[in-house]
């Protein structure tokens, strides 16, 4: 058997009954698995005993930390290096030999994996979606995720999915070999997920748009890397004009993904739709000064009498 690695593994949960099975898997070689749940309603926590990982109950407040932080935060880890792990995610046999190799290397403090998107059942190599680095695999003491300051927005979900880790000291390394992200579940639950998504895009955008939001975070930088030049590219991009038209054209045409097939044109058409839904979530925003489903306090309310039909204030007024 293969030695178990010194390495403790972090998947937040909920009700993921269909993932978790292939995600335990891959994460077998580490010698400590943490699911972080937020009271499953499925089969997920009795998955996570039967493969031998250690549950611990998230109760969300409704704002800052969300789960990931917090079990930065809280959890009794053994060892000093922690890789963050999605549920829909997969590590591979030739991605667990390279990080035991990876966290022996001294002066080092965290390094980013790489994601192979799989949607309907294909890799999405083309539109933008690979490279994708995030970095997951850090000395625990080191790195937090970022406050992009959208906690008061509702329904974003109690987890952080689109922030990164900032590592406070040490190198951060790049690794080879790719983790695989392969979601179980079917199209309603990828239209449910980003229905919260774009509710938290909707606020970054809000925040870049008035200068908010930046201090304590990865920053944007042009000449920085991968993730702070997407970071500088956004806030160009949320300037402009028609862009979910202008998403379908990027993903589609101009980055080629038109070559992964009828699984590119659908995704790329599903992220045109992602980015209208952001965009009009961002006007709601401004009309109501920053918040999502919130009614204009200085509109009067209609008095019974104001509600009568014209006939009835009528035969009032004659009486």
């Amino acid at each position: 058997m293969t030695s178990k690695l010194p390495v403790s593994v972090l998947i937040p949960a909920k009700n993921e009954e269909e993932n978790l099975p292939a995600c335990l898997t891959s994460v077998a070689r580490a010698d400590e698995v943490f699911v972080v749940d937020s009271q499953s309603e499925d089969r997920s926590i009795e998955i996570c005993e039967e493969y031998g990982a250690q549950v611990v109950q998230f109760h969300f407040n409704g704002r800052w930390p969300k789960k990931k932080n917090w079990s930065l935060d809280n959890l009794p880890f053994k060892h000093d290096w922690v890789l963050i792990v999605d549920c829909d995610e997969r590590i591979t046999d030739e991605l667990w030999d390279e990080i035991a190799e990876a966290i022996q290397k001294p002066g080092y403090s965290g390094y980013y994996l790489n994601r192979r998107v799989f949607f309907l059942g294909k890799w999405i190599r083309f539109g933008g979606k690979y490279p994708d680095w995030n970095l997951r695999l850090f000395r625990h003491a080191h790195g937090r995720y970022e406050n992009l300051h959208t906690e008061e927005i509702r329904n974003t979900g109690d987890n952080e999915v689109h922030e990164h880790v900032v590592v406070e000291s040490g190198e951060v390394g790049y690794l080879k070999n790719d983790m695989l992200h392969i979601d179980f579940r079917d199209l309603f639950h990828w239209l449910q997920r980003h229905n919260r998504y774009s509710n938290w895009e909707a606020r970054v955008y809000y925040n870049i748009l008035n200068g908010m939001g930046e201090d304590g975070t990865i920053g944007a930088n042009l000449f920085g890397d991968s993730v702070q030049r997407k970071r500088f590219l956004k806030k160009i991009w949320v300037r402009l004009p028609f862009k979910p038209t202008l998403r379908f054209i990027l993903f589609y045409f101009l980055r080629l993904g038109f070559l992964d097939g009828r699984a590119g044109y659908i995704y790329g058409r599903l992220l045109s739709q992602y980015e209208y839904q952001i965009g009009v979530k961002l006007f709601e925003l401004q009309e109501f000064g920053g918040q999502l489903n919130v009614q204009k306090s200085d509109a009067a309310e209609p008095t019974a009498e104001a509600e009568q039909s014209p006939a009835i204030a009528s035969a009032k007024a004659q009486s």
